[in-house]
C-alpha cells in the first residue's frame, strides 16, 4: 500500500508539472544546397576511373553507412593534400543509396570538409560493372584501385595511412 501512494504521489507531480520547451533557430542555411553532387552511371563514371595521362590516380570505391570506409576517408584526404603537387589525384566514389544523397551523403562532405573530388554511382547493374571495373572484385567496400599510365592495381581492403602511402610510393617512384 506504501508503495502504491508513492507511485500516485510521483504520477500526480510529475502531470502536474509543465515543461519548458524551447525553440532553437539556426541561421545556417541547408548544407546540402550549397553543393552539387555528381551522379554517374557506369558508362558515365568509366572515363574518370581510366585515365591515360601523366598522373597517379586513387580511386576509392566508398559509403558513409560503411564504417571501414569512414574510418580511412581521411588517409584518402591527407594523402590528396600532401600529393597533390605530384601528379597524384584522388577520387571518391559512393555508393550511398540515390534516397540517402540528400539525409547523408551531402551533408558528409560538407561537415568533413572533404577536398577530394566526390561524385556517386547509381547504377543497379552492379553484376555489369563491377566485374569491369576488376574481375577480382567482390563487390565489398571498401575498394580502392591506384593506377597511372603504366601499372593498375585493385585493393579489396581497408588502409591504414601508412598502407595507402606506401602503395602510392610504388606508382610514383616507378
Amino acid at each position: 500500500m506504501r508503495l502504491f501512494k508513492l507511485i500516485i504521489f510521483f504520477v500526480l507531480v510529475s502531470c502536474g508539472k509543465t515543461s519548458e520547451v524551447k525553440t532553437v533557430t539556426s541561421t545556417l542555411a541547408p548544407l546540402n544546397q550549397s553543393l552539387e553532387l555528381e551522379v554517374y552511371d557506369f558508362d558515365g563514371l568509366s572515363p574518370l576511373i581510366n585515365k591515360n595521362d601523366n598522373k597517379t590516380h586513387i580511386v576509392n570505391f566508398w559509403a558513409t553507412w560503411c564504417l571501414p570506409c569512414i574510418k580511412e576517408l581521411p588517409y584518402f584526404e591527407a594523402i590528396n593534400k600532401k600529393y597533390l603537387s605530384e601528379n597524384v589525384e584522388v577520387l571518391l566514389v559512393s555508393l550511398d543509396f540515390p534516397n540517402q544523397y540528400e539525409k547523408k551523403l551531402k551533408p558528409y562532405i560538407l561537415e568533413h570538409n572533404l577536398k577530394s573530388k566526390v561524385v556517386a554511382l547509381n547504377d543497379t547493374d552492379m553484376n555489369s560493372w563491377i566485374p569491369k571495373i576488376d574481375e577480382e572484385w567482390t563487390g565489398a567496400i571498401p575498394m580502392t584501385i591506384i593506377y597511372n599510365n603504366k601499372e593498375r592495381k585493385f585493393y579489396e581492403q581497408s588502409f591504414t595511412y601508412e598502407q595507402l602511402e606506401e602503395e602510392l610510393k610504388q606508382f610514383i617512384n616507378n
